[in-house]
């Protein structure tokens, strides 16, 4: 059994009295953060003089921070910081190097304090540490043996000191507590994270919030005619393949106005059209899309939405044997769609096709869907955007909008039906994808269009900044758990949650 950490290790409480000297002492470290255009708010904070002189040797050492040491018993460390980041991207990335300064110091308790700011950028300011700092308080799974000294402290709370007030503190914890859960299970090894393990893990992590769960096995997909997924599941040695369904009901909703889809590959080796060394490696993070759905909801279940929200995760491996699936075999979706396999490796938008279909039959007023689908969006964006699609034109504003907020970037892609070209098949309805590889992220995105009904808005994420050298943003780790941001920003702007998003999304 998979033993689950805590998923909000970082406590965090706000005040907005003015800090005093002996309150300030009582931290292991202080972070002072202040406009970087002006330092006259530093005269008026305790320990002002040396705060001054700190902010000037970082200004003519052309650094945004500086560090010492407090004279006090405990000997507190502080560090100055000037911001005047733009929201999101830059605001995240300014705040993760003012938090990798302040944990130099190996520190449990951290005072945050902000002077001099408007109430718009100490919002900012503020939201962007507690991201940074929940981000850094939390430890991916490790399995090291080997007897090793005692492990550095660990952050363990953080008091936010402020002017206006303004931060969000349940929105922060909620966006860490998704973002922590999916890049947790993203960072787990394939034999620790088998489908049974995940699907027990995700059962006691769900319960303490009422999210109901079952689970559609592979003899009920057969009965729900998913030939799509059971190709995939046909390569695995166990037959514990299947969709979990997991459910989010707050007092009064009996439906879901928000389905979460996520692709959750255990492990993929391209199964018949196997992969290289290099790039079979890393493929026992190609369920993150369903981390990312799971982490999404349980964010939402924390914020208790006013509305209902299901995730569907499509859970199996994609592995050699046998009876594995192969090119030309033709194969039946759950929506009647018959498909010509031609890459068995192009294995994620067959067990979405079906996740999708099924999903699409609870009627739900938005479908959004996250996965680790293509190569070539990675190619066309790099490691640091997410590539966005739609059914809705109208969504790519939106999209780009809330990339733009929440620090994790989107670049919506075009969806012109004439690309279903690449895709005509002479002996099926489809093609699973086309034999060149050029624009396969549309054509990929082209071919999940199918399997939502054209009255559901749907976006579907391809989740290329998933991973990245030396973290993003206000990540520090390779894995970033991209899209829970995201997502909460994007329906932070609806009044109504799903339902205002689908008007909004409305030609």
């Amino acid at each position: 059994m998979i033993e689950l950490p805590d998923f909000s290790p970082l406590r965090t409480t706000a005040s907005t009295s003015p800090p005093l000297k002996n309150s300030l002492e009582r931290f292991d470290h202080v972070l002072v953060v202040v406009p970087g255009a002006r330092g006259s708010a530093i005269e008026r904070l305790p320990h002002g003089l040396k705060l001054q002189s700190l902010l000037g040797r970082a200004k003519r050492n052309g650094d945004d921070f500086a560090s010492t040491r407090l004279t006090n018993a405990r000997a507190t460390g502080i560090t100055i910081a000037a911001f005047d980041a733009a929201q999101g991207f830059p605001a995240l990335t300014w705040a993760a190097k003012a938090i990798r300064e302040c944990l130099r110091d190996k520190p449990r308790s951290l005072g945050v304090v902000l002077a001099g700011f408007d109430e718009a950028t100490e919002r900012n300011a503020a939201e962007s540490v507690l991201a940074a700092a929940n981000a850094a308080a939390f430890a991916l799974p490790e399995f090291k043996s080997a007897a090793k000294p005692r492990p550095p402290t660990k952050l363990a709370s953080l008091r936010l000191m402020s002017t206006h007030g303004t931060a969000d503190l349940p929105a922060a914890r909620a966006a860490a507590l998704g973002n922590n859960v999916a890049r947790w299970f993203t960072a787990l090894p394939p034999n620790v994270l088998t489908a049974t393990a995940y699907r027990t893990a995700i059962g006691r992590l769900a319960k303490p919030y009422g999210i109901r769960s079952r689970f559609i096995g592979e003899p009920q997909l057969k009965r729900l005619g998913a030939g799509a997924f059971l190709a995939v599941a046909r390569g695995n040695a166990t037959r514990d393949a299947g969709i979990l369904h997991l459910s989010y009901r707050p007092r009064g909703e009996s439906r879901a106005t928000l389905a979460l889809v996520g692709k959750g590959v255990l492990f993929d080796t391209g199964g018949t059209n196997l992969k290289s060394f290099t790039g079979m490696l890393d493929m026992h993070t190609d369920m993150q899309g369903s981390a990312v759905a799971l982490g999404t909801l349980l964010a939402l279940a924390e914020l208790r939405a006013p509305y209902g929200v299901d995730a569907w995760l499509a859970v199996t491996e994609n592995r050699m044997a046998n009876d594995a699936y192969k090119p030309q075999d033709l194969v039946t979706a759950a929506n009647g769609t018959t498909i010509q396999v031609i890459h068995t490796d192009a294995e994620g938008r067959m067990v979405l096709a079906d996740t999708l279909a099924i999903a699409a039959r609870e009627e739900p007023a938005v479908i959004i869907d996250y996965a680790t689908l293509t190569g070539a969006c990675v190619a066309a964006l790099t490691e640091r955007y997410s590539g966005a699609f739609s059914n809705r034109p109208a969504a790519n504003a939106l999209l780009q909008r809330a990339g733009a907020e929440s620090g994790e970037r989107v670049w919506p892609f075009p969806m012109d039906e004439d690309y279903d070209e690449l895709l005509k098949s002479d002996v099926a309805d489809v093609k699973q994808c086309s034999v060149e590889n050029a624009g396969d992220h549309i054509l990929g995105a082209r071919f999940l269009s199918r399997f939502v009904p054209k009255t559901i808005p749907w976006v579907h994420v391809d989740l290329s900044a998933g991973q990245h050298k030396g973290g993003l943003a206000h990540i520090p780790t390779d894995i970033t758990g991209f899209g829970v941001r995201l997502t909460l920003t994007l329906l932070r702007e609806c009044a109504n949650g799903p339902a205002d998003l689908a008007k909004r999304l409305s030609p």
